[in-house]
């Protein structure tokens, strides 16, 4: 049997939505939100965006939000 011919042209780009550009807001009266924000303000002063990102989901999926 023989083996499928392999392709040499890339694949197609992956399409990502596009974000209505809001960011993820610290509920009130929330320490934990309010953590979070602190910590992503600070990823972001020193350039850690991932981090950043990540401070962003866990405040977009806190239960208080």
């Amino acid at each position: 049997m023989t083996a499928p011919a392999r392709r040499s042209d890339p694949s197609p780009p992956v399409v990502l939505p596009v974000r209505d550009g809001k960011e993820a807001q610290p509920s009130l009266g929330c320490e934990k939100c309010r953590q979070l924000a602190n910590d992503r303000r600070a990823a972001r002063n020193r350039g850690d965006h991932s981090a950043a990102t990540d401070c962003s989901v866990l405040i977009r999926r806190h239960p208080h939000r």
